[in-house]
């Protein structure tokens, strides 16, 4: 598959409930739940995500780890730990870029055909909104160019504000 014939898609609402391979949470450095994107997907996926996730023993900023779905409509959750803003000059676009990069590469090679994205590093970490839209969509795109299964890619916003921050992105 290439760029081409994958579908990128913007959606407002609750990764929770989207039926995807997998979806991407926006993971803190111990995997241990939190607030924002990161707390809803423990609470809905259940208990058993928190204890798989234990045993992972953390993740260091731009890395992926990976865990079953558990109670989620998504087969699989990659936990993705963006970078913490600290002005862009500590590696933070590289970083984020990472954790795109590394959450296709793990998709393809669990040969899955659908990911959903949430904003990584944009709530609490506070990565500057439109740069990190750019960097995600440009990971993902350069991701799809290279030989992948996946044939879909989701980026589920919270809000209308951040999905029209994709869609100006994608638009252009």
């Amino acid at each position: 598959m290439n760029e081409n014939s994958a579908v990128i898609e913007v959606v407002e609402g609750d990764i929770t409930t989207l039926a995807v391979d997998a979806i991407v949470n926006a993971a803190n450095s111990r995997l241990a739940g939190g607030g924002g994107v990161d707390g809803a997907i423990h609470r809905a996926a259940g208990p058993e995500l928190h204890e798989a996730c234990k045993a992972l023993g953390g993740c260091p900023t731009g890395q992926v780890k990976m865990t079953p779905g558990f109670r989620l409509p998504a087969k699989a959750v990659l936990h993705a730990v963006g970078p913490v803003w600290h002005g862009g000059k500590q590696g933070e676009p590289e970083a984020l870029a990472s954790c795109y990069q590394n959450a296709m590469a793990l998709a393809a090679e669990h040969r899955f055909a659908s990911i959903a994205f949430s904003a990584i590093s944009c709530g609490i970490y506070g990565y500057p909104n439109d740069e990190a839209v750019e960097i995600a969509v440009k990971s993902v795109k350069q991701a799809l160019a290279a030989k992948t299964t996946v044939q879909r890619v989701v980026f589920c916003c919270f809000d209308r504000a951040m999905a029209d921050r994709y869609r100006r992105v994608l638009g252009s």
